[in-house]
């Protein structure tokens, strides 16, 4: 089992930008790859992006490309997403998700979940 934290989250401005971080527990976040969703206000769960165990970011969803970037460090055990340019349509509440099965987009295919930080856009 591995236990998951995300922290990082706030209000910010349109442009502005925001680093979340997801700190691991328990077990050793290397062990695991990790995804990042968010699930905005009357919206389902929706993928953000995915990064292997090794630090290979696999992929963004279309609405983040170019502004999101994953990262991990692995000894600090922490995963890291990076939000540039931030939109109102970016406010959600943001998960970050372990598995032990590579580039998964989807959220049930993720065992193990953070309790969710809240990202908010507005002026």
């Amino acid at each position: 089992q591995v236990q998951l934290v995300e922290s990082g989250g706030g209000l910010v401005q349109p442009g502005g930008s925001l680093r979340l971080r997801c700190a691991a527990s328990r077990r050793a976040i290397s062990a695991f790859h990790i995804g990042w969703f968010r699930q905005g206000p009357g919206k389902e769960r929706e993928y953000v992006g995915t990064i292997s165990r090794t630090g290979v970011t696999l992929g963004y969803a279309d609405s983040v490309k170019g502004r999101f970037t994953i990262s991990r460090d692995n000894p600090k055990n922490t995963v890291d997403l990076q939000m540039n340019n931030l939109k109102p349509e970016d406010t959600a509440l943001y998960y970050c998700a372990a598995s032990t099965t590579i580039g998964m987009t989807a959220p049930s295919e993720y065992r193990y979940w953070g309790q969710g930080t809240q990202v908010t856009v507005s002026s």
